[in-house]
């Protein structure tokens, strides 16, 4: 068994071992755990300072969960995107391949928590389908590996799902989304990420929603995916309480930037059942986004996406910097909310043609 596997098998799991370290009462942590999957590393769970803080909320049950007052168990309708089990095929030319139903702790705001952590939703089984589904769409040219987490796989079951896509020749890049170099960084060995770099073009997008989770063991594993060739994005949430507010975010994604992960998204959170706590306004999205862009590197500014409800995909939002446009200016507001003008290209206008005047001999003549 390697390191990474023995502290997995250490997780806190059971309601009983996570109401005594976290002071809470069983039996609301066993009608929570009848509804979402309960797991956190010990990794993950060292880092939390004290109850409430930005990294207990991701991961600590919390009765709020239990709300009926909104969301919806499959917002984004990726279930009718869905021609196999394993597959959804929403954009023209990429898919998600959904290879693991395990976590190696469960974000309390998941998205797919109608199917993670239920191998009967997301099996094994259905892998053989996704791939006769990918080499039966030409059109395919890029797919994302996630769950779950693909690398909750070892590296054996990884490199055989990897090797299998990357054999497809329509197949031009592969990405894996995962969130184990957050709550797992141990999984990060030299026999992975040499097993990895045999495949490229190979992306990952990593999960960080807040500063303190970029630790030196996070950092010491995305740098060895990083020394691998493999350019890493990072997918935030906004969550309520935990990154909604602007320093938070620019140090994020500052620190991200140290550990070369690129900033990619900071996602709305989704309009799951159960997650009404964890959610902000638009407002103070657009709010925060204003706080990254000018004030930090570009580097560190990633999109600012709502993932439609009903399945129409991501959608960036940007605040109002263009201000008006003209035949002969734009005019624009800065960072600060400074105004300027940038006069437009002049362009010759096209004249209409003429009339022509009706010919009424030629035409008595015809006639």
């Amino acid at each position: 068994m390697e390191d990474w596997q023995r502290i997995l098998r250490e997780s806190l799991r059971t309601p009983e071992e996570i109401a005594e370290r976290f002071g809470l009462e069983v039996e609301e942590v066993r009608k929570i755990g009848r509804v979402f999957k309960i797991q956190i590393t010990p990794y993950f769970a060292s880092l939390i300072k004290k109850k409430g803080d930005p990294l207990y909320k991701q991961v600590v049950p919390d009765m709020a969960e239990l709300a009926e007052n909104s969301g919806e168990e499959d917002p984004l309708e990726e279930d009718l995107d869905s021609p196999v089990p394993s597959i959804v095929h929403r954009y023209p030319d990429r898919v998600l391949f959904l290879v693991s139903h395990s976590c190696a702790s469960y974000c309390r705001f998941c998205t797919r928590k109608r199917k993670v952590g239920d191998p009967s939703k997301i099996h094994p089984r259905y892998i053989e389908d996704g791939i006769h589904y990918i080499k039966d769409h030409p059109e395919v040219r890029d797919v994302i590996i996630s769950g779950g987490d693909p690398l909750i796989l070892n590296d054996d079951k990884l490199e055989a799902i990897i090797s299998s896509v990357r054999a497809i020749p329509h197949v031009e890049i592969i990405r894996i989304g995962s969130r184990v170099p957050c709550f797992l960084p141990q999984r990060i060995t030299e026999k992975l990420v040499n097993m990895l770099k045999k495949y490229h073009p190979l992306y990952m997008n990593v999960h960080f929603n807040h500063p303190d989770e970029v630790t030196p063991e996070a950092a010491k594993a995305l740098n060895m995916l990083a020394d691998a060739g493999i350019p890493l994005g990072n997918q935030t949430v906004l969550l309520r309480g935990i990154n909604d507010d602007v320093m938070t975010m620019r140090k994020l994604m500052q620190k991200l930037l140290v550990v070369r992960v690129r900033p990619y998204y900071i996602y709305q959170a989704d309009y799951v059942k159960g997650t009404d706590h964890f959610r902000t306004t638009v407002e103070k999205g657009l709010e925060i986004y204003q706080g990254l862009r000018g004030w930090t590197s570009g580097l560190a500014v990633p999109h600012y996406v709502i993932d439609a409800p009903g399945g129409g995909g991501k959608i960036p939002l940007i605040p109002e910097y263009v201000q008006s446009i003209s035949d002969e200016k734009v005019v624009l507001r800065n960072y600060v909310g400074e105004i300027y003008v940038y006069p437009q290209v002049k362009t010759q206008k096209k004249r209409r043609p003429r009339a022509q005047t009706p010919c009424y001999a030629a035409q008595s003549q015809q006639l």
